[in-house]
């Protein structure tokens, strides 16, 4: 090729224009030639980029984290893989939530390319270290409520995300206790009062309330010492169903609510699956697991470009309705067939 080139450059001295012509044409071809070397390059280094993705837990190893091993399957599923096109950076609380504001500005420090917060201490965090790294959250609660976003439909700033929660959603929950037991009149509400997205939730509750004619009896919790007092008062005025949202408080009493709620033949209402398979009568919401792999979608789409303002914020699809029948034996109730037919599973 140079040897051509130069035998040609060479024949040209006896035409000036020609030569001229010649010059221009070898420069125009050597930048095109750059220019097309450049792009490649710059096309090979976006194709072998790895995406690192933040994710700080409350407890837990990232093996036996549900919503962290969602996501996880989520992204598979869209074709990321491990190592190569993506690096999940997981950090451990340990059991001490006071120690994610750390976790995260490290996270935020390493500088990942997308923060994914599934509890409200990570995703209070992430909001307050960084205005630049997109948050794909998971939130218990009403976001807009918390201040956490604008709107569901123009969220702004770089958090994004889904919510567990939705408008009906603990109307629902009454309305199905009302169902299989027509004359609840009275309801327990269990809580901890020192969870500010629990106590939104109760709010969400109370209002649900009156239009089913029910009323609530309110018994908040602060410590796992105040459960003995609380049963105590339940069983001096028995309510006629419980109704509890679990955190991480409730959950690690749940044993202890469960056999008191057996023992004293008060049905049990909860808001997901595991406390059912653990003996509670029922559960009705959405499948946190299902959730946390729809996060993938987000995520995907921030690492494609798209801006955390521009994905409204998303609700619940899809929900479960779980009922122990073994349960429902053992306290005496007998749940009507049309319930029944709408469970999506029936623990026997």
């Amino acid at each position: 090729m140079y040897e051509k080139t130069s035998i040609q450059a060479s024949n040209c001295r006896s035409d000036n224009r020609k030569c001229k012509n010649l010059k221009w044409a070898v420069l125009l071809a050597v930048l095109v030639s750059l220019i097309g070397y450049a792009g490649t390059s710059d096309a090979q280094q976006q194709a072998g980029k790895v995406a690192r993705v933040g994710y700080a837990a409350p407890t837990g190893t990232n093996t036996s984290n549900a919503g962290f091993m969602a996501l996880r399957k989520g992204l598979q599923d869209l074709g990321y893989i491990d190592g190569k096109s993506i690096l999940f950076e997981y950090r451990g609380a340990e059991g001490k939530r006071d120690r994610i504001p750390g976790l995260i500005a490290e996270l935020v420090h390493i500088k990942v390319d997308v923060l994914f917060c599934s509890n409200l201490p990570a995703i209070y965090a992430a909001k307050e270290a960084t205005q630049t790294i997109p948050i794909v959250m998971v939130s218990n609660v009403d976001p807009v409520e918390l201040g956490i976003v604008n709107s569901f439909a123009r969220p702004g700033g770089n958090i994004t995300g889904l919510t567990l929660q939705s408008l009906e959603l603990s109307g629902k929950r009454l309305e199905l206790l009302k169902e299989i037991f027509p004359r609840l009149k009275r309801v327990g509400l269990v809580w901890n009062t020192g969870d500010q997205s629990m106590n939104l939730i109760t709010k969400q509750i109370q209002a649900a309330a009156p239009p089913l004619g029910v009323t609530l009896q309110p018994y908040g919790v602060r410590d796992p010492n105040d459960f003995g007092g609380i049963f105590e008062k339940i069983s001096q005025n028995p309510p006629d169903a419980l109704f509890s949202i679990a955190d991480r408080l409730i959950s690690s009493q749940r044993k202890q609510i469960l056999e008191f709620s057996v023992k004293s033949k008060i049905p049990t209402m909860f808001d997901s699956a595991p406390a059912v398979e653990a003996g509670a009568l029922m559960a009705y919401g959405p499948t946190r697991a299902e959730v946390s792999r729809r996060a993938a979608i987000f995520v995907d789409k921030i690492l494609k470009g798209v801006k955390p303002a521009d994905l409204p914020i998303e609700q619940p699809r899809k929900f479960e309705l779980i009922i122990n029948l073994k349960t429902a034996n053992q306290i005496g109730l007998t749940i009507p067939p049309n319930v029944l037919a709408r469970a999506d599973r029936v623990i026997r």
